[in-house]
Order: C-alpha cells, then structure tokens, then sequence
C-alpha cells in the first residue's frame, strides 16, 4: 500500500472474502466494499495464494478490471509478484506492465427444462463422489459425441491456467496457459481404460451421471461450495467470452514458473 500511495496511487482496502469480525482491527486500517470499488477501479492488487486469486478474478472480471496477484501462498502459479518483490508495484504507477489475457470456463447445470447452476471459472470444474468411499459413474460427451465413460473418484474439467492445480494431480499434461483447448482428465479412474483428453476450445463438453447407487454426485467450480447432482442433471462445460485480465510486470516465460515453482515446492 506504501509503495503505491508514494508513486501517488489512489489505493482502497478491500477484504475478498467475509471475514470474523469478532476481532479487533488495527485504527489505520480502514476496509471498503470490494463491489463498490471495483466499478471504478483500475487494477486490483490481490495478496494470498491462488485460492484468493481464483476468488478475486472472477469478480474483477465480471467488471473488466486486471488482476495482480502477490503470492503470500504455497504454490502460486497466477501471481505475478512474491512478498519479498513488493517495490515492484510501482510499475503500475507508470505503466510498465502487460495485460496476459486467460480463457474462462461457461458451466451450467440443467435439471429437467431448468438451468439450477450457472458460473464461470478461471481453473476447473470438478464432478466427485463427495467424501463417500463408492464409486461415481460419469458419462462425457464432446458436441454431443461419447467421449468417455469412466467409474472413478470423478472428473476434472479444466482451461489451461487450470492444467497446473487439480488436474495435474490427478495426471494431467501441463498446457501452456495460452492454448486454446478444455482439458478433460478423470480422477482414479477404475476402468484402465479411461484415459484424459484435451479438446478444442470450440467444442461443448457435457458431464452426465449415467448410474449410482446414491444418484448423486457433487460439482464444484474453481473449489468453492459444492453442488449437489441428481440423476438426470446434466452439467454444461464451454469457453466463457469472458477472459480474465492478469497484469505481468516481468518478461518470463510459462517453463520459467513452472520450473521455478516445482523446484521450490
């Protein structure tokens, strides 16, 4: 906030979640209402992991506002900063960035003639089993084509920014983040068989339950709260025209991070 406000920032403190107000704050510290001022903002400047950052982009996009990410995190692939890098934020003051522009997920859940579900996501969508100890059945469709069907933990629909979280855990190539593709990769997968695919970005992607013992599965877009699926929902994945707009202050390239990011984990 100080290396803004010297470079003569209008700078506001937002929390991106609700938080436990139980406690007391410190007096110089004085929080806005994150909606409120993203209508006029420029740039969003997030601290956390990528869990924050996820959470941030979506609202930063939904009003066209660029996001830069300060990892305070583990991991954190989609920032752009370390907390040790914070004099670099002046750079915003003059301009010297570079907006890198990341391919979002449209999902959509119908139930009989109804759309229960709609949101957009920056990593992935995932379909579980949930914490029960059984096995889910999922049938995957490509423009209406069978594209998989797998008995397993679930499946991970994914853009390329997504290639790095989830889906690498559960055997999924890393794509650069550029790419134009949806990256489909089932989760412990019973049948040796079912194996993980990448589509064009052109392509619909749509998930069904085909049977269960519980007739239900949960969906859960970018890890936030989970949906409850019935037998007979089904669950529309496609690119979003919307994009989320990451500012980079440093000329690096993608291996650049991964390699950097791996070594140190």
């Amino acid at each position: 906030m100080q290396v803004l406000q010297s470079c003569g920032v209008e700078v506001r403190l937002c929390l991106p979640f609700e938080v436990d107000r139980s406690y007391d704050l410190p007096r110089d510290l004085r929080f806005s209402i994150l909606e409120r001022e993203l209508s006029t903002a420029d740039a969003v400047v997030c601290f956390g992991g990528d869990g924050t950052i996820l959470h941030m982009a979506k609202a930063a996009t939904r009003q066209g506002v660029p996001v830069l990410g300060v990892n305070i995190g583990t991991m954190g692939f989609m920032a752009e900063l370390e907390s040790t890098e914070l004099e670099q934020l002046s750079c915003l003051a003059s301009d010297q960035y570079t907006i890198d522009e990341r391919m979002m997920l449209d999902v959509t859940v119908q139930r009989d003639r109804d759309i229960i579900f709609h949101d957009i996501c920056l990593n992935d969508v995932v379909i579980t089993k949930g914490a029960v100890a059984r096995i889910v059945h999922l049938a995957v469709r490509c423009d209406g084509v069978q594209a998989m069907e797998c008995g397993g933990d679930g499946i991970i629909v994914s853009t390329p920014t997504g290639s790095t979280a989830y889906s690498l855990s559960a055997g999924g190539p890393i794509v650069e983040p550029e790419a134009h593709s949806i990256l489909v990769t089932p989760i412990c997968a019973h049948d040796v068989a079912s194996r993980g695919f990448v589509a064009s970005d052109k392509r619909i992607i749509t998930v069904e339950l085909t049977r269960n013992a519980r007739r239900n599965a949960f969906l859960s877009v970018d890890g936030g709260k989970a949906l409850r699926m019935n037998m007979g929902d089904v669950a529309t994945v496609k690119k979003s025209r919307l994009t989320t707009k990451l500012i980079r202050l440093k000329d690096r390239s993608f291996y650049d991070v991964v390699n950097m990011k791996f070594k140190n984990a």
